[in-house]
């Protein structure tokens, strides 16, 4: 097995920077947004990019997660994980643009499960995606509205994303046997 660096702290840190001006700017200014990110790194990424956004635009960002758990239609093939909380802000999501976020965009199957939850929970004015990393290899027809790095791998190889609040550092790796 080898594992290269795809991403540093400081490719990071300008990925986040410039989703931020994204979603500002799609959204002409911050206005009726909210964050909600998928857990685990989903959260974090989510708390920096509202951080980036108060920083430009001088407004704070509802924050919360989105616990999709209970929502994938893989969980015989996936590890069991307990669910994690799921925190709405104040005054939910009806009407609000939401922007998920996640760390990694690979067969669409969480963001599926995400939407999935959003219905459970209110009805928004528009959905949109922000992924850090976008590896491709999609199973159902979702496509991200802000992206920090297209990152084109093989099925097999694994993206791995490490955020300091979860992992201690920051970086992104793909793992894969040597050569692949």
């Amino acid at each position: 097995m080898s594992t290269r660096a795809v991403l540093a702290e400081a490719d990071i840190s300008r990925a986040l920077t410039r989703i931020a001006h994204e979603i500002l700017e799609a959204n002409r200014g911050p206005d009726d947004l909210i964050l909600l990110g998928i857990p685990t790194r989903g959260v974090s990424l989510a708390r920096r990019l509202a951080a980036l956004i108060e920083r430009f635009a001088g407004v704070a960002v509802p924050t919360g997660s989105l616990d999709v758990t209970m929502y994938r239609d893989d969980l015989a093939h996936q590890p069991t994980r307990a669910p994690r909380p799921t925190e709405i802000p104040e005054g939910g999501i009806d009407g609000k643009v939401v922007v998920l976020v996640d760390d990694v965009l690979f067969s669409g199957r969480s963001i599926g499960a995400a939407l999935d939850a959003l219905k459970d929970i209110g009805r928004p004015a528009a959905v949109r995606l922000a992924i850090l990393v976008d590896r491709g290899h999609r199973e159902l027809p979702i496509r991200p509205d802000f992206v920090g790095k297209n990152l084109p791998s093989a099925r097999a190889e694994r993206v791995n994303v490490r955020l300091a609040e979860v992992d201690g550092a920051d970086e992104v790796t793909i793992e894969g046997e040597a050569g692949a």
